[in-house]
């Protein structure tokens, strides 16, 4: 009840000031042509008209009403620059305030429970810097500060820190309002508006933005390293912790740039995609997708027959794949680029230090300009009861693990529905494991749209894999010699006796062990960085899966270039970190490819958009490849071929899914896709016939009914 009267009082004072129409004294001509009478009332009543001018103000900005720019002008126009600029200064902070207040009263309960979820990095950033971020907003005066009053008011700010930060923020932009408008006081002619002060005053205000910066980014520096000395000379430009993609990227641009740069790592270089990760996991798929094949030659006209092999012998394949790809990412390579690469364990000591431990002994220390932490990330192990005690291989040991075995896991349980859970379940059971997939949500690939779930379940179930979704692990038990994961299903417990445990329920960036604690630097599942993929001191970056939001490789590599080029030339020019087209696939059997938003997050997002989709089965290389299974899914707004998202389902969908993201990237639609000449007969095709049924759910329908009366008339009429 209280809140619908605060909204019947706003809105009865709005309607009001529209209704008798206030605004229109709320203009530099009504501003101009009063100004004597206002002087005048002023030296009858030199309280009485200052405090009603503040009363005015304060309602004007309190109620987000159009003229706040113009009694900032009349400010100093009336009262001159130090009486203006007092007045005006607490009347808009109190004015915000209590537009702040309001927004706070009447919507942050149903914002924050409708988008909570989403809204949790901005509460997050609120309560960690929301002096700071609402101080960088109000020092950019021709930003519209009502929105920012109504948008904090959302938040989690406190309301005094919002009062004084808008207080102290909003003074340099006040003051040069007010500033202006004691020139415009003193206008007699057009001509009177080029005078130097008032230009001076408008060139102040287009300045001041850059200033500000400036000033907020130098009183974070200093806020930052309070407490740390800054050496005089540096060892480094650069040092890079951790020799996996994003490491390696950032290296390798420093390198290329001629700055002297050191990598630090502890274990293998390449980091997990080499090692554990992509490559090892493609080799296993690869060997599994062609024992599938032998399995259903007669769908090509050969003879069917099931495969016979080594397990052994695939695994070693597997590490020779490892080795063949190992050069790429070598200590050689990179020192022959100019890298200087050490072998050891980094630890940052302060934020230009960094001491190694060294894997063959001894220790090194380095100076550096700037640093940049790529740590990566490991397998998360659940605190399952007994799991220690049965013994399990994640994704990272299952390599050397399984290389010991003859033949592949009698029975496997697959602990996780996410991608590599599935892409390992799909592939061992193409192997000829008894593969039982466990995952306690409703589906696996909870991430895809419900459609792209059911056909990677159905593609597992089709090849023997036990897709048992609901299902969550309780604890591990031995029944003799027999190992037992016992899961709880609709309210029952269930006993599910396996060989080998794979657990595979995500990964964890790799936070402890290198000094981020003693620096105070932020971390919650992830580093904590700002869009420039700073940490709390300026000069120390984070890129790849220790930052997130994205953990793949390829995203690793994304980073570390805005990392890198803002560590080394960040004094000149910074880059904000850009996501906004971040593509993946989990490589099943169809692979399953997207980039963009699904139609599950347009529809949570309320985006009115429309879906375009193609079918693989029309295809006439998929016809021929055997290869039907699967289709292109776009999302584009209604009526236009921008791209939004979208899904490929199908053999080669990583590949296909190449030209949708390149189109995205740069601002091309579906029609430029359309009229690009593609291979017959190729997969590729898929993607110009999926722009093609765009383009004919939206011909125009009104020309094509002019052009068959055209060319009925070329024809000489009907016959």
């Amino acid at each position: 009840m209280k809140r619908l009267t605060v909204i019947a009082i706003v809105i009865a004072l709005v309607v009001a000031f529209f209704g008798f129409d206030l605004n229109d004294y709320l203009t530099l001509a009504q501003l101009k042509s009063s100004q004597a009478t206002f002087d005048q009332w002023l030296r009858e009543f030199p309280v009485l008209v200052p405090a009603v001018y503040f009363v005015v103000y304060v309602l004007v900005t309190a109620l987000s009403l159009p003229g706040a720019a113009i009694m900032t002008l009349a400010g100093g126009a009336l009262f001159g620059l130090w009486q203006g600029l007092l007045l005006v200064s607490f009347a808009s902070s109190t004015g915000a305030t209590l537009a702040f207040l309001v927004a706070r009263f009447v919507l942050r309960e149903s914002v924050q429970n409708r988008f909570g979820e989403r809204l949790k990095a901005i509460n997050r950033g609120i309560e960690r810097d929301g002096a700071f971020y609402l101080f960088t907003l109000r020092l950019v005066p021709l930003f519209p500060f009502f929105v920012i009053n109504l948008v904090m008011g959302v938040t989690r700010l406190k309301t005094w820190t919002f009062y004084w930060v808008s207080q102290l923020g909003m003074l340099g932009g006040t003051a040069v309002y007010v500033n202006a408008g004691t020139q415009l006081a003193e206008i007699d002619s057009v001509g009177g508006i080029f005078s130097p002060e008032l230009i001076l005053s408008f060139a102040l205000l287009g300045v001041f933005p850059w200033i500000a910066k400036a000033i907020v980014r130098v009183v974070q520096r200093r806020r930052a390293y309070k407490g740390w000395t800054r050496p005089k000379r540096f060892d480094r430009n650069l040092v890079v912790i951790g020799g996996g993609a994003g490491g390696l990227v950032s290296a390798y641009i420093g390198a290329t740039v001629k700055a002297k740069v050191t990598l630090v790592e502890a274990h293998k270089m390449g980091g997990d995609c080499l090692n554990y990760g992509c490559v090892p996991s493609k080799a296993l798929i690869k060997s599994a997708k062609v024992a599938h094949q032998m399995r259903h030659a007669d769908h090509y006209g050969l003879n069917a027959q099931q495969p016979t092999f080594s397990f052994r012998a695939v695994m070693e394949r597997i590490h020779k794949v490892i080795k063949e790809v190992e050069p790429h990412d070598s200590v050689e390579r990179y020192t022959g680029l100019g890298v200087d690469v050490v072998q050891g364990y980094a630890t940052i000591v302060d934020p230009w230090t960094v001491d190694i431990a060294l894997n063959n002994g001894g220790t090194r220390r380095l100076t550096t300009r700037s640093i940049v932490i790529a740590a990566g990330a490991e397998p998360l192990v659940p605190d399952l009861p007994g799991l220690d005690d049965v013994g399990y291989v994640t994704s990272d040991t299952l390599w050397d693990t399984f290389a010991k075995l003859d033949e592949p896991p009698k029975r496997l349980i697959v602990l996780g529905g996410g991608p590599i859970g599935s892409e390992l379940s799909h592939a061992f059971a193409r192997l000829g494991s008894k593969v039982s997939q466990v995952e306690r949500g409703e589906r696996i690939l909870a991430k895809e749209d419900i459609e792209v779930s059911e056909i990677a379940r159905e593609a597992m179930t089709a090849d023997g894999v036990e897709v048992l979704t609901r299902h969550e692990a309780l604890r591990c038990e031995r029944d003799g010699d027999e190992k037992v994961l016992v899961v709880k299903h609709e309210g029952e417990e269930k006993r599910l006796p396996f060989d080998q445990l794979l657990v595979a329920v995500g990964r964890k960036a790799r936070l402890t062990g290198y000094g981020l604690e003693d620096l105070g630097i932020r971390t919650e599942r992830t580093v904590l960085t700002n869009e420039y993929l700073e940490t709390l001191y300026p000069n120390i970056y984070a890129a790849g899966d220790v930052a997130g939001p994205y953990q793949f490789t390829h995203t690793a590599a994304h980073m570390a270039w805005y990392a890198a080029v803002n560590a080394l030339f960040g004094q000149f020019k910074r880059f904000k970190v850009d996501y906004s087209v971040i593509p993946w696939t989990t490589f099943m059997d169809p692979e399953i490819a997207r980039v963009g938003i699904s139609e599950a997050e347009a529809k949570e997002q309320e985006i009115d958009y429309e879906v375009t989709r193609f079918e693989l089965a029309e295809l006439d290389r998929a016809i021929a490849d055997s290869t039907t299974t699967g289709f292109i899914k776009v999302l584009t707004p209604k009526g236009k071929d921008k791209i939004l998202g979208v899904v490929i389902v199908g053999t080669e969908a990583s590949n296909l899914m190449a030209e949708f993201i390149l189109a995205m990237r740069h601002g091309l639609g579906l029609n430029k896709i359309l009229g690009t000449i593609h291979v017959y007969p190729t997969l590729a095709e898929a993607n110009k016939y999926a722009a093609g049924e765009w383009k004919k759910a939206h011909k125009p329908e009104a020309v094509l009914q002019w052009l068959d009366k055209y060319h009925n008339w070329r024809r000489g009429g009907d016959r």
